[in-house]
């Protein structure tokens, strides 16, 4: 089976590794084709950077920001990592607030803003594109000739919806779904459409975390078995 790609939970409100703080919201840092990645930026600054400094993380690191959607809990320490790396590039998409587009552009180095069609972000990484929800949202899409990956914020347009949108563009099935499943309310019958809908489009691991929920991630541990790998802040996935 192939290995997840590489990637470290920097802010999650599951627990993962001892000496971490753990709120309500979701942050991963991700490499891949020689680049450094950080999706999203959970709640709260301060302790997003005190996270990565506890996992020897530094800011200045990043190459790329890719925020999924404007909710709080996704956005709230943009403007610590900013404060520290100021040329970094950031990709948001046409449905985040124009006057947070507006300044960003003073703030960062590159910023790209994505619209509704899939979007390379550089070798082997790609936005789906902004996809209808509530909010809007985009995923991070992984393609390492080895491994393909989809990574959500909250998947609020459906876990499916992202995969099978991102196996389309790449014109074959995305193997790991990772991230915020967002079934945290959803009834039995809810996420068991989730679990099929996924097996049928070909993913062979997930990693479910944030706001899956409890009887969300119990339904993938019992349909995936020990390729469903557990989220937490401090968890570190793939080689």
């Amino acid at each position: 089976m192939a290995a997840p790609p590489r990637l470290t939970i920097l802010f999650d409100n599951e627990p993962g590794l001892p000496g971490l703080t753990r709120l309500w919201g979701f942050a991963a840092l991700i490499h891949v084709g020689g680049r450094t990645i950080l999706f999203d930026t959970g709640s709260n600054g301060r302790v997003l950077l005190k996270n990565m400094a506890a996992l020897g993380v530094a800011a200045e690191s990043v190459d790329l920001l890719f925020l999924s959607h404007p909710h709080w809990d996704h956005i709230g320490g943009w403007d610590s990592v900013l404060e520290l790396n100021p040329r970094v590039s950031v990709a948001v998409h046409e449905g985040f607030s124009k006057h947070l587009i507006r300044d960003l552009r003073g703030l960062c180095g590159e910023l790209i803003v994505v619209g509704a069609d899939p979007r390379p972000l550089g070798q082997g990484l790609f936005s789906t594109g902004m996809l209808d929800s509530n909010p809007p949202e985009q995923a991070l899409v992984i393609d390492t000739g080895e491994v393909t990956a989809a990574i959500s914020g909250c998947a609020h347009p459906g876990m499916e919806q992202i995969v099978e949108c991102a196996g389309r563009f790449l014109g074959k099935p995305v193997q790991w779904a990772i991230g915020g499943f967002h079934l945290m309310n959803a009834d039995p019958v809810r996420i068991e459409q989730s679990v099929r809908a996924l097996k049928a489009l070909g993913v062979i691991g997930v990693v479910p975390t944030h706001c899956t929920g409890d009887a969300g991630k119990a339904a993938f541990r019992q349909a995936f078995g020990t390729a469903c790998l557990d989220g937490g802040v401090g968890r570190e996935i793939g080689a």
